[in-house]
Formats: structure tokens, C-alpha cells, sequence
């Protein structure tokens, strides 16, 4: 009844054909058909048949007869069943490849970014720079068989970029056979300012004269201009042309050993060489192997006590002037015992520009009726700075000569040349015994040189310099020489208080014209310069062929400072909704003008009470008129540039300042040749001493001197280009930082792009600058 209720029933399972077997007779005709197997649901709905193994199922007659055949029974999927103990195994190794996989991806991540840091990062080859594909240029060399008047001269470079260069080689210039060379001139920078100094001689019984320099009249025909800085603007001559025996000759290169000179230039065309004995009768060819330049240099000094102030009283050195006898002593073989000698050799630096109390009151006594006319010159140090076992060449030698004659001796004591001499060794105790100071300051210099140099190291510089908090920037010493190149320079000047100034001074400059004239017209141009925007003037390279004049450059940068440029830098700089809200992105503290330094710039730890100079009255009301006839308390030869969002590799080498919320502000000159006032000097000590502030050794003067309000002054001196750059795209790569500068923004020039200066005459690595020397 159910069933044809329509509603699905269950049946039961089918029988075991073995319970049919055992049991009774049973009819064979349900045996038959017990064999198949029931259906277990209706199909669609439909009743069972009659040959169900349920005697309660209607017949199911109208099935087939036929008998049909069993199911097949349903395959397995797993052939092999892994033991449980290779499966735990095989876990085990992939959860330790997974573990092992993500440490690689830490370490690998931690070693690109120190990389990253430490600049040792490979990269790829990178596509050659530009300026790689602009010609080079020719009229570099011409020879002074070319010369002709600088008026009439048509410079190769920088030219205007419609019009190309003319072509003309050193092979094309047309040059007369046979043509002799042009009479060589004395050059005197002394004649007119110094007539009241005293000559000083290259003996001690003033008989031998120092020889001067000469120069030819006119520069090499095509020779190309200064592309960056200016011979005009700092009052330099370009209207001669230095040789190597009119510059060189005087200290010794053109002649033999035997005569007292170097041995080189022995060799190849000498032809005007005899031109600088022969000229004059006033000079003749100078025996070097007597020379003692500390005993020249001190009694230079003290000939023309006169001209300089008093000398104040040195700092005793507790490291370096234990007090010892300077009597002289017989030693056990019968000879006398020289090392008294060489300690006073060793501190005749403090003699070299100043005099005893008697020589000096006596000269001073001598000249009371002429001092009251006469305006008391500063005196100035040059500081070489060398090392223990550096090797010097007949080169080096011909250098440190020329720089000795013609700033200590010509000038009349106005610098002291000094050599500040780096022991590599921290394990030589040179601040402990006296003998060994003495014996490797002899070893250190040549024989002409000894008595003029101080020995230093870094570990004295931790000793003195102690309580610095030390970081390791870059896996280096605070106390390096490469990080805090300016602490022995800052403890030299504190035991030296008689220098008012200190030029840091490397062994590998050099300068094609003659010493004096180059550092008294940069002093001059410098003590001219207002205050008035000065630091941005300072941050700016100066290509005269883009930016005209000195005054047009002047106004060209005010006008950068006030209403700032639209470089990529400055698209979001400031930009705000008309309701006043700054715009996502933008930098509302950092406004697309620039606010010009006024006055001091000091961060918020600041040693204070330090009598700052303070401006007389406002930015807007000042007349560019405060700083003029101030002596720069530092001078640089590169733009001093804001190395804040720049690329370069040390803007953050900050030590000792509160960096919690922000950096101090900062500048910094590349190269650390510079001068150094003795004011400047002393904060830097102070600073470093009571406050352990320092920063890496390019940063750290201009700084100090921004934090002070002290007057520092980049001077455009000139500079040259191996390459033909268009000048508008070189002014662009040079000052491509923030509102025209050359720092500032991670566009400068500074950092990451510092190759474009791989072909100028004036930069750390430049590869120009030998090839022109040579």
C-alpha cells in the first residue's frame, strides 16, 4: 500500500546466496531468481518486479529472464602507501628548506641595504654619462711658439652653441720655422705693497738671493677660458703663460746635482732654459743641498718683527714639550750628542713668525718713528699636510721649495710653512718619549726640511679629543684622518695662538702661476665680500659664459633665493588649497622660496656664549654693506653646498648633536683645502672639547662657522674642462639642486653624480687636472 502510495521505500539487503544452499528444499525457481540482486529503490517511482527476494513484491514477469552479470568492484587510487616514518621525514625537510628560505631573504635583505650604506653595492653597467660623448678639446697644448696677445686671442671653449669650434689642432696652427722664442719677464708681486719689508736671503750671511719666477707675455693661440670661476673677478692675471723652466727653474729643475739643483730637465728641448740665469746678474743658479729652510724661515721672520703684531704666548704642549736640557752633552764615543739639536729643530715652528722678546723689542724700538704709519699684517700658517713614510719626488720637492721662497721668504715672514705629519702607527707612543718623537719627526722629512714639521696621530687625537661618542660611520674612526681631518689642525692652532690664520694645505695641489699673487688676491676678493647674501652666493658655482657679470650673478641668485625657480625639485613645494590647507603631497615647512641666512643658524645645542656676530641691523635694510673689509673666517675653493636631501655619502656623519627631531643645519665644501681663522678654529676646538660635537671633515668648518654666524666665503677661483660641454647644460648639472644652488635636493651635483667633475681641473679625484700639470 505504501508503495503504491507512491512513497520510496527501503528494502532490505540481498540475501547471501549461501543461506539458499543450507537451507530445506526450497523451490528451485526462487533459488534461481535469488540469485540476482534486488533493486534497492524504485527506478523513477516504479514498483519492484515479481523476482524480488521479498515474497511481499508483486511478480515482476515482464523483467528479461536473462540472468545479467555482477558489478565490477571499484579499483583503489594508491598503488603504494608511504611508511609513516618516511612521511614524517620528508615534513621535516620541507618545514626546514621553508624555514631556510626565509633567513636567506633576511640576510640577502640586511646585506643589500648595509651595502646600500657602505656604497659597496655592484650594480650593473651603467650607461656611459653624457658628457662622455662631447668632444675633447684641442688647444690645450699649443706651445709657446704660438702665443699671441690675450686681447687677440679667440678662445676654443666655451663658445656660443650655434657656433661650432673652428677646428683648428696644435698641427694646424701655423708656426714659423725657425721662429725663436719670445724674451721671458720677471714677475714681482711684491714690488708695490711690501717695499717696506726687509729682503731675506738663502744663507745666513745674506749674500745668496732667492730667484723669482718668470712668465712669456700673451697666452697660446685658441687656449680656451676658465669655463667655471674667474680671472677678472678675483683680480688673477690671465695675460701671461707660465713655462716649466721660468716656473720651476728657480728651485732647481733645469740643472744638475752636481750643481746644486734637482737633475731633472736634463733632457729634450731646452731651449730658453739659460734665459733665467743669463737675464740678470742678480741671481745665479742656487746650491739646495746647504739649504735649511727653518732656519731661513724663523730668520725671515724675525727681520721684519716689525710689520706684525705682538706675538702672544704659546700653549705648552703637555704630549709634545716635556721640558728637557738643551745643553749639549758628550756621548760615550767622544762626539757630541745631536739630540738636543733636534729638539730644538723640532720646535723651531715656534720661532718661524715669531721672535724672542730682545730681537723683537730691539726692531720694534729700531722703527718707533715709521710704526706709527704702518697697518700691522696678520700672520698666517701653512699647514702640509704628510705623513711618516711619505715618499717625496724630485717633484714634491720642486713644490714645497717654491711654496716656502715665495710665501714664507719673498713675502717677508708673512706665512709660516709647517708640515703637520700623520703617524699611521697608533702603537708609536710619539706623545709618551721624547726620543721617539725626536727620531721619527728626523726620519720623516727630507734634510732641507727638518725642524719644520709636528708629529700627530689618532690615537693621540682620542686622547685629547676624549669622551666623543663614537659611531663607526661607515666602518670608520671618529678620531680618523679621514673623518676629523680638522683635530689636529684645531689643537695645532690652540698651542699657535700667534697665526691668525691656518690654510690646510694638501701634498697633491698645485697651481700653474706663482704662490703669493694666487693667496693674496683670493684674501682681498674675500675681505670685499658683503654679507648680504653670501651663503647662497656660496652654494652656486659661477660660469661666466651663462650667468655675465659678477653683479648679474649676484642678482640672479637673489632672485632664486626670494622667488625660487621651477625646477622638479619645487613642483609641490608649497602649494596649499585656496581654503589654506596644504595639498597632499606637498611640503608646506619648505616653501618654494628660500629664506636667505642672516646672522648665526645655530641648532638647538649650541655652545653658547660664544660672542657670536650678531647683524647690525635688517636683511631688507642692509645696503650690502655689512662683512666688507671683514676678514673671511673661511675660505674654500668649492661652492659651500647644503648637503640636506643630497646624495652625498656623508650628510648625515653627525656626532655628538641632539638628533631627535631633526638634524642641525649644515654645510660643506668638498676638498678640505681651505684657511681657517683662528677664531673659527678655536669654536671648532671648544665645541669638540666642552659640547663632543664634530662632523665628517668637509662638513665640519662650514658648519661651525653657519652655527656661529661666522663669515665664510667660497671663492670662484678659475677652472677648466677637458671636454666641449654646451655651457648652459654644464651650469645645469653643476647648480642642480634646490632654486638653482648645487645642494639641497637629490638632484645636485653631489653624491651620485660626482663624476661630471671627472674632467675638471679642480676636485678630489679629478682626472683632467694631472693630465694638464704633466
Amino acid at each position: 500500500m505504501s508503495a503504491m502510495a507512491g512513497e520510496k521505500t527501503t528494502f532490505q539487503p540481498e540475501t547471501d546466496l549461501e543461506s539458499y544452499e543450507s537451507s530445506s528444499d526450497s523451490d528451485l525457481e526462487k533459488i534461481q531468481y535469488a540469485r540476482r540482486k534486488a533493486p534497492t529503490r524504485f527506478h523513477r517511482g516504479k514498483a519492484p518486479s515479481a523476482y524480488s527476494s521479498s515474497s511481499r513484491e508483486t511478480s515482476g514477469s515482464h523483467h528479461h529472464l536473462l540472468k545479467t552479470s555482477p558489478k565490477k568492484r571499484r579499483s583503489s587510487y594508491y598503488f603504494y602507501r608511504l611508511p609513516q616514518k618516511v612521511v614524517k621525514y620528508m615534513c621535516w625537510a620541507l618545514l626546514s628548506t621553508v624555514i631556510i628560505f626565509v633567513l636567506s631573504l633576511i640576510r640577502a635583505s640586511y646585506t643589500s641595504s648595509r651595502q646600500v650604506e657602505m656604497g659597496t653595492l655592484e650594480k650593473s653597467p651603467s650607461r656611459p654619462p653624457p658628457w662622455e660623448a662631447f668632444p675633447f678639446l684641442k688647444r690645450y697644448h699649443g706651445g709657446i711658439r704660438t702665443l699671441i696677445p690675450k686681447r687677440e686671442n679667440v678662445p676654443e671653449y666655451p663658445h656660443d652653441p650655434e657656433e661650432w669650434p673652428n677646428g683648428e689642432t696644435n698641427a694646424s696652427v701655423a708656426v714659423k720655422i725657425g721662429r725663436s722664442l719670445p724674451k721671458s719677464v720677471l714677475f714681482d708681486p711684491y714690488s708695490n705693497e711690501h717695499a717696506d719689508k726687509s729682503e731675506c736671503f738663502l744663507d745666513s750671511k745674506d749674500t745668496v738671493r732667492i730667484p723669482k719666477v718668470h712668465y712669456y707675455a700673451g697666452v697660446m693661440k685658441g687656449f680656451p677660458d676658465a669655463v667655471m670661476g674667474s680671472y677678472d673677478v678675483l683680480g688673477l692675471r690671465d695675460d701671461m703663460c707660465f713655462e716649466r723652466f721660468g716656473r720651476l727653474g728657480p728651485y732647481g729643475y733645469g740643472y744638475s746635482l752636481k750643481r746644486g739643483g734637482t737633475g731633472a730637465g736634463l733632457h729634450g728641448d731646452r731651449e730658453g732654459a739659460e734665459d733665467l740665469w743669463t737675464e740678470s746678474d742678480e741671481t745665479n743658479e742656487v746650491d739646495y743641498s746647504s739649504v735649511q729652510w727653518a732656519t731661513l724661515q724663523a730668520s725671515c721672520a724675525s727681520k721684519n718683527a716689525v710689520r706684525y703684531r705682538p706675538i702672544e704666548q704659546a700653549e705648552e704642549d703637555p704630549f709634545l714639550d716635556p721640558k728637557t736640557d738643551q745643553k749639549e752633552v758628550v756621548n760615550g764615543n767622544g762626539r757630541a750628542d745631536k739630540s738636543n739639536d733636534i729638539r730644538r729643530d723640532s720646535k723651531l715652528e715656534r720661532r718661524a713668525g715669531q721672535t724672542s722678546p730682545t730681537a723683537g723689542n730691539q726692531s720694534i724700538a729700531n722703527s718707533e718713528g715709521s710704526k706709527k704709519n704702518l697697518t700691522l699684517l696678520p700672520r698666517t700658517a701653512v699647514l702640509i699636510r704628510t705623513w711618516w713614510d711619505f715618499h717625496y719626488g724630485t717633484e714634491d720637492i720642486i713644490y714645497l721649495r717654491s711654496l716656502i721662497a715665495e710665501l714664507a721668504l719673498l713675502s717677508g715672514g708673512e706665512f709660516t710653512i709647517h708640515f703637520l705629519i700623520h703617524v699611521r702607527d697608533d702603537n708609536v707612543p710619539i706623545w709618551a718619549e721624547q726620543k721617539i718623537y725626536d727620531r721619527i719627526l728626523e726620519n720623516a722629512l727630507p734634510a732641507e726640511f727638518r725642524g719644520m714639521g709636528t708629529l700627530w696621530s689618532e690615537r693621540q687625537m682620542g686622547l685629547i679629543y676624549g669622551g666623543i661618542q663614537e659611531s663607526f660611520f661607515r666602518d670608520l674612526p671618529v678620531h680618523g684622518v679621514y673623518r676629523s681631518t680638522f683635530m689636529p689642525v684645531q689643537y695645532f692652532s690652540h698651542l699657535h695662538p700667534e697665526y691668525d690664520f691656518v690654510w690646510n694645505w694638501e701634498m697633491d695641489v698645485r697651481y700653474t702661476g706663482q704662490w703669493y699673487h694666487f693667496f693674496e688676491q683670493i684674501r682681498k676678493w674675500t675681505k670685499a665680500q658683503p654679507r648680504k647674501g653670501l651663503w647662497e652666493r656660496n652654494g652656486r658655482f659661477y660660469i661666466p659664459s651663462v650667468h655675465g657679470s659678477w653683479e648679474d650673478f649676484k642678482q640672479m641668485v637673489r632672485v632664486q633665493t626670494e622667488m625660487g625657480t621651477d625646477s622638479p625639485n619645487n613642483i609641490w613645494s608649497g602649494l596649499r588649497t585656496p581654503t589654506g590647507n596644504s595639498i597632499p603631497g606637498s611640503s608646506p615647512t619648505q616653501p618654494k622660496a628660500d629664506t636667505p641666512v642672516w646672522g648665526p643658524e645655530p641648532p638647538s645645542d649650541i655652545l653658547t656664549d660664544q660672542n657670536d656676530p650678531q647683524p647690525p641691523t635688517t636683511h631688507e635694510k642692509d645696503k650690502y654693506e655689512w662683512g666688507v673689509g671683514e676678514e673671511a673666517d673661511l675660505i674654500t675653493f668649492n661652492p659651500l653646498f647644503d648637503p640636506d636631501g643630497t646624495t652625498w655619502f656623508f650628510t648625515k656623519d653627525i656626532t655628538g648633536y641632539n638628533t631627535t627631531t631633526s638634524l642641525p643645519p649644515r654645510r660643506a665644501a668638498i676638498t678640505t683645502t681651505s684657511r681657517l681663522s683662528k677664531r673659527l678654529l678655536t669654536l671648532m676646538h671648544r665645541e669638540t672639547v666642552v659640547k663632543r660635537h664634530t662632523m665628517f671633515s668637509e662638513m665640519w668648518p662650514a658648519s661651525v662657522s653657519l652655527h656661529h654666524g661666522l663669515k665664510a666665503v667660497y671663492a670662484p677661483h678659475p677652472m677648466y674642462i677637458d671636454r666641449d660641454w654646451p655651457p648652459a647644460y654644464l651650469a645645469a648639472v653643476m647648480n642642480a639642486g634646490r632654486n638653482g644652488a648645487s645642494g639641497g635636493a637629490r638632484t645636485s651635483v653631489y653624491g651620485g653624480r660626482e663624476h661630471n667633475f671627472k674632467g675638471t681641473t679642480w676636485f678630489y679625484d679629478a682626472g683632467f687636472a694631472p693630465n694638464l700639470w704633466r
